[in-house]
């Protein structure tokens, strides 16, 4: 048995059988909870597609079942994008991240094992239209499954991944320089990757503090969420530890790191005041000070900070339920409200039957967003964002209360390939055909009465097992590089896209950001 096996095998039984995390901090006050019964009914305004476009059928962000039959959807639909090259592998895991000219490709256990690439695969895209592969990351938290734990510090030029088997990972932590960024240097070879050195955590989801001093770490059950200090990267070590809520998610952090606006699994925003772990507190307390919750989607993704006209705001993506992407106003972070929704015509309550219909046998999400990236925080212009099932989607973000989609690039669906992609979730999942996740939101529009069971009846009907790949899952965020966007989607791995001058011009202080 070849030694990344070996290794592998002793990582998960690490990650599984590490004692119960100790010394939880004490449960803090909620804060204020509030809670947004609103169900978005509108679409932003579609792209306008010109060139050598090949654009979708009928609703925008939808791949119909007839398309899915044909064959049609293998050939991809774009609209003001064009594809530059890209590096497919056997797959791009959940979310992948960047760092200078090198794409780090998530892995997703226990597929990745099998090769020929095991663990996290570095890509050097100096030349975005013939990405390469230079080596691939096999501690053992890399070996585990990155899940959505795979971040990237600018500021300190650090790679930190998280290993996440199934669900919810503990224990492994990996950190890494990235000074080269495509031949990354292990900084902690003791704990958190020496297997009789676990770091007391619960893995799925993590993200950096802007000043790259603390890398935040959440487990989506339980909800427990770490600061681990890397002050000393060869050290990482948990100062402070605490439960906010049952199933906590993905986050964003304030430009100071004194706040950290944190997903709630169930659908909504915890914030929590981070101000007495970023001084470095030695007994740090970190308040509640405020919920939101919504029926409006859920299983919320990710916040990304940004500010318009010096009003701090939140975008924040629901990975479920086609809540799509919401605009909360968190000028009073005591009590955030939410003042805008970016949805695509599928996601809407009258479509929930078409949705039904077309994604039968596509596996356990049917078009919801998952991640996405502004091209820069302050005033940003533009937002890009991964779409399962609708590919990457462009957004006009000028005015945040006016959004226009501008461009988007669905790529070609490896329909059949199934047995190929190992390290892709999606050839995983579609052992279950059925739209599991978009159940909550079907419900809502048969409580509506815009539901037609006719209509949600197509050629798909029944499909409930062994899911085809007809579309794809695009998780990750896709990254701002001038006018070129570099994204991962799960069964297509690495994509380097270019966008029409016509539709964005890159502002001159371009700054991609995901929010950690």
């Amino acid at each position: 048995m070849r030694t990344p096996y070996l290794r592998l095998l002793a990582a998960v039984a690490a990650a599984l059988l590490v004692p119960p995390i100790a010394g939880i901090a004490r449960a803090e006050p909620p804060g204020v909870v509030q809670e947004d019964r609103d169900i978005a009914g509108t679409a932003v305004a579609r792209a306008t597609c010109a060139g050598d476009s090949l654009p979708e059928p009928g609703l925008q962000g939808d791949v119909p079942a007839a398309e899915r039959d044909s064959g049609r959807s293998t050939q991809g639909y774009r609209c003001n994008i064009s594809r530059l090259g890209g590096y497919a592998g056997r797959g791009a895991g959940i979310t992948s991240t960047s760092f200078d000219h090198c794409v780090y490709l998530g892995s997703f256990f226990p597929g990745n094992l099998l090769g020929p690439a095991q663990g996290v695969q570095v890509i050097d895209v100096a030349d975005p239209a013939n990405p390469v592969l230079t080596t691939t990351l096999t501690e053992p938290a890399m070996l585990a499954g990155t899940w959505e734990s795979l971040k990237v510090n600018a500021a300190r030029k650090l790679l930190v991944g998280t290993g996440v088997p199934a669900l919810t990972g503990a224990g492994l932590i990996s950190v890494y320089d990235i000074s080269d960024c495509a031949h990354p240097r292990l900084l902690n070879p003791g704990p958190g990757t020496d297997l009789a050195l676990p770091v007391p955590i619960t893995a799925h989801e993590g993200g950096f503090s802007p000043d790259g001093r603390t890398y935040w770490a959440s487990g989506v059950v339980p909800g427990i969420v770490s600061a681990v200090d890397l002050t000393d990267p060869a050290a990482p070590r948990v100062i402070w530890q605490g439960m906010p809520g049952q199933s906590m998610h993905g986050m964003g952090l304030r430009a100071d790191g004194n706040r950290l606006y944190l997903a709630n699994n169930m659908g909504g925003l915890t914030v929590l005041d981070t101000s007495a772990v970023q001084r470095r507190d030695p007994d740090p307390q970190v308040p509640v000070l405020a919920q939101l919750t919504w029926t409006d989607g859920w299983a919320t993704q990710q916040n990304v900070p940004v500010t318009y006209d010096g009003v701090p705001y939140l975008f924040s993506a629901d990975e479920a339920g086609s809540g799509g992407v919401k605009l909360i106003d968190i000028s009073d972070d005591t009590h955030p409200r939410v003042v805008n929704t970016l949805k695509l015509e599928i996601n809407l309550p009258e479509h929930r039957d078409s949705a039904v219909a077309s994604s039968m046998g596509g596996s356990l999400f049917a078009y919801d967003a998952h991640y996405c990236a502004a091209d820069r925080p302050v005033d940003p212009t533009a937002l890009a964002c991964g779409w399962i099932s609708s590919g990457i989607r462009v957004f006009d973000v000028r005015d945040p209360f006016q959004v226009r989609e501008i461009a988007y690039y669905n790529p070609p669906a490896r329909t059949g390939q199934n047995s190929e992609l190992w390290n892709s979730p999606h050839a995983l999942a579609s052992i279950i055909g059925v739209p599991l996740l978009g159940a909550p939101s079907v419900m809502q529009a048969v409580e509506q009465g815009v539901f037609d069971p006719e209509q949600a009846a197509s050629s798909r009907t029944g499909e409930v097992a062994f899911g085809d790949l007809s579309t794809d899952w695009c998780f990750s965020a896709p990254e701002w590089r001038g006018n070129q966007l570099w994204a991962a989607c799960a069964d297509n791995g690495l994509l380097t896209l270019q966008l029409s001058p016509d539709v964005y011009t890159p502002p001159a202080d371009q700054h991609s950001t995901v929010g950690s």
